[in-house]
């Protein structure tokens, strides 16, 4: 079945999916509309700083966790339950579609992905094969157990921008320079974009087969894309992210950006078709917004090293982040970047009740 292709039942099942949350505040904030309560969720809140996460996970590789409809609901579902955030966000990894298509990579405690042969050559591309719905069929199977379990909650799924994908494959794991991905990118252009194209048609087809499954919103993780100056990123990668919202656009639910370190990028970032742009915590809200222009709601963006604070703190700082937001078209309260693992997971309840108080003071009227 090519990328392309819409399989009706499942479609239905993600329009069943998406008009039982569609009055949730999450949703209602991604798209611009008057919200109770500003929405919270956090990158990362289902994972490593739970301790029944860690428990659940003994004795169990990353990406085979991955791969267990089981194990997928249940992570998902731990944050929901702790924390009352307002959207739960798929349990997966951005190279869960590489792994699935024969990539021999592996993800490294204390390291992160690990490719055992980088894509650097033209012969290399051979081995990106398209995704097929049926390599990852334990995707589908999972997000129809978490729709069913989160009822009005809404569910975020999520991948990979071919960017951050393409770093990974070239390097053969996580890079602090880019030298050899930026290497490509100067020195063979032509190569360059050809491999984007096979990663853009790889993340396109897993981000419908999370929408058709039931996801009711999407994310855009360009977490290495900060590497790059405005006019390369303009030339070599704005028209794959771009192609990859294009092609999703049809669903109708939201699409989030999201990149580290892009400060200088948020206005390309907006302008690649997102509906959403995230904001890590080196921007003001008030100026992400005047940098990403009119018609884009954003999420962000308190620094995560704020969690490791006395509560006082954590707290006044979530109220710059409100403030900075107020005249914010749609705001999704986030951190700037994911939940760093020693997070004492106190901490992100308290502050989930902490921005739906204050912001539910300052809200108007809003019938859900």
């Amino acid at each position: 079945m090519s990328a392309n292709e819409r399989p009706s039942g499942q479609q239905q099942t993600g329009r069943a999916a998406a008009s039982s949350t569609a009055d949730s505040a999450f949703l209602r904030a991604c798209r611009r509309e008057p919200v109770p309560h500003t929405p919270v969720w956090f990158m990362r809140q289902a994972g490593r700083s739970l301790p029944e996460y860690r428990k659940l996970r003994e004795g169990i590789a990353m990406l085979e966790s991955c791969t267990r409809p089981d194990l997928v609901t249940e992570i998902t579902l731990q944050p929901v339950r702790r924390h009352r955030v307002d959207a739960a966000v798929y349990y997966s990894d951005i190279v869960v579609p590489l792994k699935a298509i024969g990539i021999d990579l592996d993800i490294k405690p204390g390291v992160g992905p690990v490719v055992e042969r980088p894509i650097r050559t033209r012969a290399d591309l051979e081995r990106l094969r398209p995704l097929d719905p049926d390599d990852v069929k334990y995707v589908t199977e999972a997000i129809g157990s978490l729709v069913g379990e989160l009822g009005a909650t809404p569910l975020i799924g999520f991948a990979g921008a071919p960017f951050t994908l393409a770093s990974y494959l070239v390097e053969g794991g996580p890079s602090r320079n880019h030298e050899h991905t930026k290497a490509l990118m100067y020195g063979d252009p032509a190569l360059w974009a050809a491999l984007l194209d096979r990663l853009t048609d790889i993340t396109v087809a897993f981000l419908k087969v999370q929408i058709e499954a039931g996801a009711s919103a999407v994310q855009l993780f360009d977490s290495w894309v900060g590497a790059l100056a405005p006019v390369d990123y303009r030339r070599s990668v704005l028209p794959a992210s771009s192609k990859v919202f294009a092609a999703v656009a049809g669903y109708g639910v939201p699409r989030i950006h999201y990149g580290v370190g892009t400060g200088e990028l948020l206005g390309l970032l907006g302008e690649a078709g997102a509906d959403v742009v995230g904001v890590d915590w080196r921007v003001p809200l008030d100026e992400a917004a005047r940098r990403v222009g009119p018609g884009k709601a954003l999420q962000g963006n308190l620094d995560p090293a704020v969690l490791f604070a006395p509560r006082t703190a954590v707290e006044a700082k979530a109220d710059e982040v409100l403030e900075a937001a107020r005249g914010v078209e749609g705001h999704i309260f986030n951190l700037g970047h994911g939940v760093p693992p020693s997070t004492d997971p106190d901490a992100l309840t308290r502050l989930v009740e902490y921005v739906h108080t204050q912001s539910a003071s300052r809200a108007p009227s809003v019938k859900v």
